[in-house]
């Protein structure tokens, strides 16, 4: 089996960065002088997956813009011999078989479920990578620990690998908690459980935005019900999934997982890949 296929949402509407925000997605705030979207597809095409799908806000076009050829850009550049200011951005058109930009329906529910649903005839019957907009892995070699995250699924034959990392204990409120088969071996997930508190949770493992799965999730997708903030969450269809199918948790090493959910975390991947780029 080979994974070709990822689909990153970017659907939502970066409320924690507004008014910022109001005039452009979450996903195009930058990372010194790359876009997080930009940041996101380096690190798909570093693990070797070549056809990528973004979910979008249905009224916006600004990502899709960003990736489109600009030729008096271009031309300006080359008078001016800076030609290399948008070498890494030509570059991804080198190295993909396909970028699609799919619209969310305004239909759909808000939350992490919705996306792929939206990606639904994209995904089709192959197993793919699913990022969340707001994750970021800094790490040497881009790549290398999704890379691993596909590796665990090929050779496992699971139904879903997901990202994991030990947070402090008293931060465990703020994520989904890891309950273990054999919580000795964080290996095997009976079930991720949300906000619970430091006295409540099963571990200090949560999940992050990266998943490998296969494309029956859809349909655990499709029969969830959405909760009273209208919200439908996809880690809701992963617990049903695991119900009867392997799930196993990788967690992250010689990396580093940052989030860029909020403007003070947004400054701290910044400050950490400055120093990986060395910039």
């Amino acid at each position: 089996m080979k994974i070709n296929k990822a689909i990153i949402a970017a659907a939502g509407r970066g409320t924690r960065f507004l008014p910022v925000t109001k005039a452009y997605p979450k996903e195009l705030l930058p990372i010194l002088n790359k876009p997080v979207i930009q940041v996101l597809i380096e690190e798909l095409i570093g693990a070797g997956l070549t056809e990528i799908a973004v979910v979008h806000h249905a009224k916006s076009r600004a990502l899709a813009d960003y990736f489109a050829p600009n030729p008096s850009l271009k031309n300006f550049l080359r008078k001016n011999n800076k030609l290399e200011w948008l070498e890494s951005l030509e570059a991804i058109r080198g190295q993909v078989k396909k970028l699609v930009f799919i619209p969310q329906s305004p239909d759909l529910h808000y939350g992490t479920g919705s996306p792929l649903i939206a990606a639904r005839d994209f995904i089709g019957a192959d197993s793919f990578a699913y990022l969340y907009g707001d994750d970021l892995i800094g790490e040497e070699t881009v790549g290398t620990y999704l890379k691993s995250l596909i590796r665990t699924f090929v050779t496992k034959k699971v139904a879903a690998v997901v990202a994991v990392d030990r947070v402090a204990w008293p931060e465990v409120v703020h994520f989904g908690t890891i309950r273990f088969k054999d919580n000795n071996k964080p290996e095997r997930i009976v079930r991720i459980e949300e906000k619970l508190s430091e006295d409540t949770a099963p571990s200090n493992y949560v999940d992050f935005g990266r998943f490998i799965l296969n494309p029956d999730v859809i349909g655990f997708i499709e029969s969830l019900k959405p909760r009273a903030s209208e919200e439908l969450i996809f880690i809701e269809a992963l617990n049903e999934m695991a119900k009867n199918s392997a799930v196993l948790a990788k967690p992250i090493s010689n990396a580093r997982w940052l989030t860029v959910g909020s403007p003070g975390k947004w400054l701290e991947a910044n400050l950490a890949f400055q120093k990986l780029w060395k910039s």
